[in-house]
């Protein structure tokens, strides 16, 4: 997807209405159709405000949501899904690490830097695979002149034939007998210009075909003499500039020779050849435009800094933090290392289980800035039978893969999916509820014996999950109340 001054200019995302969005989230999460509504319309709200009069364009503000459900019911997975759909830079935080200022912990300001780094490197991405096909060509040539290097002025002079020729005769590569590529001295007839271009010729076939991907090369490398800086570790986590990058500026290139095979060859020199192609100011133009007209920011935990207004305790650090998030989430500008980055119109999806503590509780303020309320049901048995089946990233799908990569076949039985969704559900019941994530550890130590014995080859190569089998498995587990809560 491109933009151009911030305005999406693409089919794609034009194609993007509200049923196929929420068509294309149902492939990969089940139920939570209401949530599934919210954002769809908000991402469709995103193109509809593009398309009104420029002067009431600035003036429309995104509907910023906020899901209430408890853990593992979908909610991540809804934004992050949304994010790809539009091809939108996306960042999740966690509110509680975030603290007021005279606290330990990140500055808010911090996750709009992280998004507008997201940005560059999203659209970074997308213009490497625009120039892919002419760097590689370059690379191509540049292997070449490594393998084959041009000569120097003192081979050159007129010969017999009026062509450059060194002491010996030329010299140049030959395909043997065995079609691998040889170094020796050939004598030939006509100009050694003419011998070169054909030799080259006959390089490039055997380069496109793979065989000299062994051979050593000499390529100079650049290299930094300025050690990385971590400025987290050096209480500097809210600066805006990269010392790194300053240093590296300033101080000279330094550059060494290392003899390294073709295959690594290729992989730095296209990185060089990649850098020169892309024009980065005009990356950071578009990416910081994507981040502020398309950005989406998932503030997981809300509920964590939500609590009864208290003079004293924790609480006074939650409601600062709630202070804190104001102003970003109803519009400011953020200093980064690309710019000043407008909040505007980036929308923010918040989410929390809200088990103690309640939306309402928020600081009114905050709570005006999230218009939009879903609430993310709890899933149960059927639910987990839908999720072990339907999704395109289904569970089912992902072992019977990992299985296939040694040889042998997973089979599950209908009452076999049926047994496992109804001990997850039932764990989920008696301790504490994780949501579709409790599949995870029941399908673990289910296939425990499976997966460790199969790269050994003994035994049956096709394995076949029936309910008895699971619950030969898994009872000693489900009634032992100590030993569940150690394992499941």
């Amino acid at each position: 997807m491109t933009m151009q001054g911030g305005v999406e200019d693409s089919e794609q995302f034009a194609s993007l209405t509200p049923r196929r969005v929420v068509e294309e989230l149902d492939k990969y999460i089940v139920g939570q159709d209401e949530a599934k509504k919210a954002v769809a319309i908000a991402l469709r709200n995103r193109w509809r405000r593009q398309n009104v009069d420029p002067e009431l364009r600035d003036e429309i503000l995104p509907n910023n949501i906020i899901m209430i459900g408890p853990t593992g019911v979908g909610k991540t997975e809804i934004a992050r899904r949304l994010s790809r759909l539009a091809g939108a830079p996306f960042v999740k935080v966690e509110a509680s690490k975030f603290t007021e200022v005279g606290y330990v912990g990140r500055d808010v300001e911090s996750m709009i830097r992280d998004l507008v780094d997201i940005s560059v490197n999203l659209v970074r991405g997308e213009r490497e695979d625009e120039c892919r096909e002419v760097a590689a060509d370059r690379v191509e040539e540049r292997l070449l002149d490594l393998l084959l290097p041009p000569l120097a002025d003192g081979e050159r002079g007129p010969g017999p034939t009026g062509a450059a020729r060194d002491q010996d005769g030329p010299r140049t590569f030959v395909v043997g007998s065995s079609g691998a590529p040889q170094l020796e001295p050939v004598e030939g007839e006509g100009s050694l210009e003419g011998r070169r271009r054909r030799t080259r010729e006959k390089l490039r076939d055997l380069l496109k075909e793979g065989k000299l991907e062994d051979r050593e090369v000499e390529v100079e490398v650049t290299e930094s003499s300025v050690p990385a800086l971590d400025a987290g570790a050096m209480g500097m986590d809210g600066m805006d500039i990269n010392l790194g990058e300053m240093l590296q500026d300033m101080l000279p290139k330094r550059t060494r020779r290392r003899l390294v095979s073709v295959a690594e060859a290729r992989r730095i020199l296209l990185s060089e050849e990649t850098d020169k192609l892309i024009d980065m100011d005009e990356v950071v133009d578009e990416a910081v435009a994507r981040a502020e007209n398309m950005g989406i920011v998932f503030l997981d935990e809300l509920d964590k800094v939500a609590g009864s207004r208290s003079d004293q305790g924790p609480d006074v650090s939650r409601e600062g933090v709630q202070r804190d998030l104001l102003p970003i989430v109803e519009g400011s500008t953020v200093q980064t290392r690309y710019g000043m980055v407008g909040t505007e119109h980036i929308l923010f999806i918040a989410a929390g289980a809200f088990h103690v503590s309640r939306p309402s509780d928020l600081i009114p303020e905050l709570q005006g800035r999230f218009p939009i309320r879903v609430e993310l049901h709890s899933l149960g048995e059927e639910e987990f039978v839908r999720i072990l089946l339907e999704p395109k990233n289904a569970l089912l799908t992902q072992y019977s893969a990992l299985v296939a990569t040694e040889g042998a076949e997973l089979e599950f039985t209908e009452d076999g999916i049926r047994e496992i969704a109804r001990i997850a559900a039932e764990v989920n019941q008696s301790l504490e509820n994780i949501g579709a994530r409790r599949l995870h550890t029941v399908l673990t130590t289910l296939l425990e014996e499976v997966m460790f014995d199969l790269p050994d080859g003994e035994g049956p190569r096709r394995f076949r999950i029936d309910g008895a089998r699971v619950r030969e498995r898994l009872a000693r587990i489900v009634e032992d109340d100590d030993l569940r809560r150690y394992i499941l």
